[in-house]
């Protein structure tokens, strides 16, 4: 046993000089600096350490879904209705038919008859001369001439050339192919059949009859009697005569326009003319004369035989005939047929297809083009020219005319005529009407509706779910394990005597193996390098 512990002492003392061996074990005091007052192993270098870390990475894969549609199936189907069927049967009535007569008797009366008188009145009116006076101005204007100077300029300009790239990208499909199944099914409807039944009906209704009776009623006549008697009239009569009748000529207004000028327009870059200010003027129309006919009335007297009629009421009974109609109640009976539809079910077989779509994949190589654009600079030189107006004033002279109206008094005799009414009495037969009643026998056409069932055939839609599989991408993370290297930082002086340090409490150069600098402070402690740490020694401090 001491023979073992003379060993270790041995190994451990070599152990101090060694650089760097034994798993660890041993001190690295060659790192430490040799100087005494210098830091405790302050020196580090980095070493490559292996790192596991877990990466999700996300993948495509692709699954079968289900799908369900729904799919419309054409069925012919026999269906029957009831369609409505309008006939006619004859029905006898009676109808009074009213009868009118027109009838005259005498009335009288008074008419208004217009006698015209002729007058006349002298009108004063005055009358507006025109007066014209010529008079001149002078008008002074400004005509731009045009000074044209040529000027040239460096113009910069980009253009860009379009370079042309091939490239190829394989795309992949999936391409649908359609297998067909052919399948059956039974399905169940139903027939409907009419079955007819016959019933009777009783029906009430009313017939009117028509009773004549005699009546007299006392009617009011008038009887006109001629009575001749003479009469002194004043009678108007007259001759024409021509006059010719001077009117003065209208006012117009007439639009005058005065002289223009010339003007230099930057724009077209020519002389451009500008006419004068229009204003409105009134000038009088010469007169002109009229030749009219007019009546020069004249009243003679005259005696004329005339006739007036006498009135006198008579009182006569005239029969006459009035119908009324009384009531009577009979019945009929009536046949007519009733429809009733009989349900009978049936079935048939149906042989339908069903399409189910298998998913292909294939590639292919598409072929495109890329451009971009290369700019290249380039320049130009423009000429131009620019215009400069110059003014020049110049002087005319314009005549023009005023128009001056002068006032003018007139008479003239106007002739009129005036109407009054004269009253005369006249008769006339007026028209009556007298209505009597006839009886009369008509046929009419009476509808009724008759229901008949009609076959017919429909088609319908009978809906069927159909499944079929579809391809689906899913996105799903996967966990995979990444070895990396990771650089991690380490002190070049360990611990003192390494293990061999940690077991005998440290020996030679004290317990961190970092020579006489420590000063001792370690001690044989196995604390490890807290006392260098104390001391200074940063590097034993980890």
């Amino acid at each position: 046993m001491g023979s073992q512990l003379i060993a270790i002492a041995v190994l451990a003392v070599a152990a101090q000089t060694a650089n760097a061996g034994y798993f660890g074990a041993a001190s690295y005091q060659s790192c430490c600096p040799q100087d005494a007052e210098a830091v405790c192993c302050p020196h580090t270098h980095t070493v490559m350490k292996t790192r596991r870390r877990a990466v999700w990475e996300q993948q495509q894969s692709t699954c079968m879904k289900t799908v369900r549609e729904t799919v419309y199936e054409d069925r012919t189907v026999n269906c029957v209705r009831n369609e409505t069927e309008t006939r006619y049967r004859d029905c006898s009535y009676t109808v009074c038919k009213p009868v009118r007569e027109t009838k005259f008797r005498t009335c009288n009366y008074t008419v208004c008859k217009p006698v015209w008188e002729t007058k006349q009145k002298t009108m004063c009116y005055t009358v507006c001369k025109p007066v014209w006076e010529t008079k001149q101005k002078t008008m002074c204007y400004n005509v731009c001439k045009p000074v044209w100077e040529t000027k040239q300029k460096t113009i910069c300009y980009s253009v860009c050339k379009p370079v042309w790239e091939t490239k190829q990208k394989t795309t992949c499909y999936t391409v649908c192919k359609p297998v067909w199944e052919t399948k059956q099914k039974t399905i169940c409807y139903n027939v409907c059949k009419p079955v007819w039944e016959t019933k009777q009906k009783t029906i009430c209704y009313n017939v009117c009859k028509p009773i004549q009776e005699t009546r007299t009623r006392e009617v009011c006549e008038t009887v006109r009697t001629r009575v001749p008697y003479t009469e002194t009239i004043q009678v108007n009569c007259g001759r024409w005569e021509n006059q010719v009748t001077e009117c003065p000529g209208p006012v117009v207004r007439k639009c005058v326009q005065e002289p223009g000028c010339w003007q230099w327009d930057p724009c077209c870059c020519r002389c451009i003319y500008v006419p004068g200010a229009s204003k409105i003027v009134e000038v009088q129309c010469p007169p002109r004369k009229t030749c009219k006919r007019v009546w020069i009335p004249e009243v003679k007297t005259r005696t004329v035989q005339r006739v007036r009629c006498e009135s006198n009421v008579v009182r006569r009974q005239v029969p006459y005939t009035v119908c009324r109609y009384v009531s009577e109640p009979r019945t009929k009976v009536c046949t007519y047929k009733v429809c009733r539809m009989v349900t009978e079910p049936r079935t048939k077989v149906c042989t339908y297809k069903v399409c189910r779509m298998v998913p292909e994949q294939r590639t292919k190589v598409c072929t495109y083009k890329v451009c971009h654009m290369v700019r290249e600079q380039r320049t130009k030189v423009c000429t131009y020219k620019v215009c400069r107006i110059v003014n020049e004033q110049r002087t005319k002279v314009c005549t023009y005319k005023v128009c001056r109206m002068v006032p003018e008094q007139r008479t003239k005799v106007c002739t009129y005529k005036v109407c009054r009414m004269v009253k005369e009495c006249r008769t006339k037969q007026v028209p009556y009407t007298t209505c009597r009643y006839e009886t009369q026998v008509c046929n009419r056409k009476v509808p009724y509706t008759v229901c008949k069932p009609v076959h017919y055939t429909k088609t319908i839609k009978v809906p069927r779910c159909v499944t079929r599989q579809v391809p689906v991408t899913v996105n799903r993370c996967v966990r995979r394990v990444v070895c990396e290297q990771v650089p991690v930082t380490v002190n070049c002086c360990p611990r003192s005597g390494g293990l061999l340090g940690r077991l005998f409490g440290g020996l030679g150069n004290g317990g961190c193996g970092c020579g006489s600098s420590c000063g001792g402070n370690c001690g044989g402690s196995n604390t490890g390098c807290s006392g260098c740490a104390d001391a200074g020694c940063t590097g034993c401090a980890g």
